[in-house]
């Protein structure tokens, strides 16, 4: 693991532990209020801050484990582990959801149960409020700083949890005045809010498994720095994907068909080296260099493809070897053709040239002499 990688992961996990501890006492101390005041949506609430404790121990060992470097049989890495702990989290959330939300039910459907308030039930509820209010904004600091997902994620989960509370608190308030149905209504909010939650955490995390490309404004912005490389004449077929909150990408980049290899290869690590100064969240650039638009074209078949060089220098020796003294050929890939620069000594045409050939894939034929 990189220091970077493992810096990354000692922050996620000293965040997050401290968020655990936060969460189980907040839990208990609610479950046990909640009882002795026979408060249904102060033990709901309770329910849900140790619900908030499992997950924290899922963030932590996600953390730990979506870090690890990439191995022969994950050669992109395990950050997607960090997208299957989120997709964990979410349906977590939404169990404890549905939970909630049929007691509350039940609770609307029962006059029975007489509700003890105590000066001990508003404290604690208001100490969740604002401790786990506190987290949230504690958390998503360095869920941003670490452009983790699954940090922001639960920085979310504390931030519900603070919400959820005020509707018990409000719950609270209602039963002081004989309102007794305001604690099971409270509970409905509670459970609504968490369902939300959950579904947010089940489609993000859904849509970076099926890797959903990044939002058009990021992409045009990608392609605008790109762009800004001297020697690039344009760039298609952007496609991203991200993985535990970073991003993937592949590009096609369209250079003067005259240059060299090495040199369209150069350019190609100017524009990598570029995006990556720009967006800290690109890990992998993998760029293909083209002489030309080759976007309609790029799954070419069989039936398509031009020759290759052998074949190429096979055929026009055959052709032209008896007009003029072959030292080189140059060979240009382009619009479906091939454009062919003949090196030679011999004083020959190009009407010659192209009156001995038919090769179909032929194109503009130049005559070079050597340097």
């Amino acid at each position: 693991m990189s220091a970077e990688m493992k810096t990354s992961a000692q922050i996620m996990t000293r965040v997050t532990a401290i968020g655990a501890v936060v969460d189980g006492l907040l839990g208990l101390f609610k479950i046990v209020i909640g009882l002795i005041s026979q408060s249904h949506a102060l033990v709901a609430d309770g329910i849900h801050s140790l619900s908030d404790l499992g997950t924290d121990v899922l963030v932590i060992l996600a953390a730990k484990w979506s870090q690890e470097e990439p191995d022969a049989d994950h050669p992109y890495g395990h950050d997607r582990i960090e997208t299957l702990a989120t997709l964990i989290l979410g349906s977590i959330l939404l169990a404890v959801a549905g939970g909630i939300l049929y007691d509350s039910i039940q609770r609307f459907l029962d006059d029975a149960i007489i509700i003890n308030l105590g000066v001990s039930a508003f404290v604690v509820t208001v100490a969740s409020v604002v401790s786990k209010e506190a987290m949230y904004h504690f958390t998503s600091y360095y869920a941003r700083k670490l452009n983790s997902k699954l940090l922001l994620a639960n920085a979310w989960h504390s931030r519900t949890d603070s919400l959820s509370s005020v509707a018990v608190l409000t719950g609270l308030i209602g039963v002081s005045f004989d309102l007794v149905w305001l604690d099971a209504l409270a509970a409905l909010v509670v459970a609504f809010f968490v369902a939300k939650i959950a579904l947010t955490l089940l489609w993000d995390a859904t849509q970076e498994l099926i890797d959903t490309a990044l939002p058009l404004e990021q992409v045009d912005a990608i392609r605008a720095v790109a762009l800004s490389v001297p020697g690039l004449r344009d760039v298609h077929q952007i496609r991203t994907r991200s993985m535990g909150g970073k991003t993937l990408m592949d590009l096609h980049l369209q250079v003067d068909p005259r240059v060299s290899v090495s040199e369209g290869h150069e350019i190609g690590c100017w524009v990598a080296a570029s995006v990556r100064a720009e967006f800290d969240d690109i890990i992998d650039i993998t760029f293909h260099i083209d002489p030309e638009n080759d976007a309609d074209i790029d799954q070419e078949g069989p039936s398509l493809l031009r020759p290759l060089r052998e074949t190429v220098v096979e055929d026009l020796t055959e052709d032209w070897s008896g007009l003029c003294e072959i030292l080189d050929f140059r060979l240009h890939y382009l619009r479906g053709k091939i454009d062919v620069e003949l090196v030679t000594l011999s004083d020959v045409t190009l009407a010659e040239l192209k009156s001995a050939t038919v090769r179909p894939w032929l194109g503009n034929v130049s005559i070079m002499r050597p340097n």
